[in-house]
């Protein structure tokens, strides 16, 4: 019988544990005590000024206030610590404490986190958001804490998707046939652009900016928000309104050091996030309303496509029937009972 723990085990819990170290100096019996301020570094993908960079900032100040200084929040936003996959790497180790990131990233580590991508599901991100802080969200966050991270309770909003050019506009699906589309390294992005005849190629978004300049890729689709955010004005003429899909942030911390924390200040942590979720919710809307006439001034050209075709052409691949297939009945299920029947 082998009664030892994998050399990759023993690693990485040695890593989580030295991080967790880092932080809490000095140990009071069962629970760790910090003697000087417990600093947790938190990275993101999106620039300074997005609104999930700003509310987890603002997140921050009131975690030191109500901790009366115990626990502070360092934000590095626009990949500074490394592209989301390896953030998500060094979160996992314990390398760096808590990180804000796009489900459909999480979904390479945990597939359920892909759950709301499903193309064309939600009518408004109100409906995206109360399904995932319900039914939809609770195996998300069960299966999340499974790879030893923890999961704020709110998810926050990166909104819907659009698609943009700098060579055509996206006007119909037969306009995507082989066209070369910047897309995350998420499979159901990956698929659904398949699905729908594109050429999609998987980026990171501190790399997309490049390509883009230098015709790696001819487009890409973000939300309004990032479109606007990271500039990709400056190198894109055209913008489709497909609205296909809806992304989220989750923002997580490394289990170990969120199990040091003292529980009062467990909640003072979650409690500020999740009070922040809303404020962000509400941020990100009001700007993405904004953004069209500001883009607009900046070049861009906008059209409104009939999504029902986009639609039709994804039910038509069997999009729908295979990712019902890869997260089985019970979730999908969840999923339909707010959207409605899907494909």
């Amino acid at each position: 019988m082998q009664t030892g723990i994998s050399r990759k085990r023993f690693v990485t819990g040695a890593a989580a544990a030295a991080g967790l170290a880092a932080l809490v100096p000095a140990l009071s019996p069962g629970r760790a005590r910090a003697a000087r301020p417990i600093v947790l570094k938190f990275g993101v993908d999106l620039a300074s000024d997005h609104p999930t960079t700003v509310g987890a900032i603002a997140a921050g100040k009131q975690i030191e206030s109500a901790t009366n200084g115990r626990v502070k929040l360092q934000v590095f936003p626009n990949s500074q610590l490394g592209n989301d996959t390896n953030m998500l790497s060094e979160l996992r180790s314990g390398a760096m404490q808590m990180m804000g990131i796009g489900d459909n990233i999480l979904a390479a580590l945990v597939p359920a986190a892909a759950i709301d991508n499903i193309g064309f599901a939600f009518k408004d991100s109100q409906t995206a958001w109360d399904a995932l802080d319900g039914a939809v969200g609770d195996p998300v966050r069960a299966d999340i804490t499974k790879v030893g991270l923890h999961p704020m309770h709110r998810i926050w909003d990166e909104g819907f998707r659009q698609v943009t050019s700098s060579t055509k506009q996206i006007k119909t699906p037969q306009d995507l046939s082989g066209f070369k589309i910047r897309v995350p390294p998420s499979p159901i992005s990956v698929d659904l652009f398949r699905a729908l005849g594109a050429a999609p190629v998987t980026l990171n978004i501190a790399e997309l900016y490049t390509a883009l300049q230098t015709h790696v890729v001819d487009g890409q689709e973000n939300p309004l928000g990032n479109i606007y955010t990271q500039k990709f004005y400056q190198v894109q003429k055209y913008c489709s309104l497909t609205n296909h899909m809806w992304v989220g942030y989750w923002i997580l911390m490394n289990g170990t050091v969120w199990n040091g924390l003292e529980p009062a200040d467990q909640k003072i942590v979650e409690d500020a996030f999740n009070a922040q979720a809303l404020v962000q919710r509400k941020a990100n809307e009001e700007l993405d309303a904004s953004l069209e006439g500001k883009l607009k001034a900046e070049g861009m050209e906008f059209f409104q496509p009939d999504l029902a075709a986009f639609r039709a052409a994804l039910a038509k691949s069997n999009f729908y029937t295979s990712w019902k297939a890869k997260f089985g009945p019970a979730l999908w299920a969840a999923l339909e009972k707010v959207t409605g029947p899907l494909g």
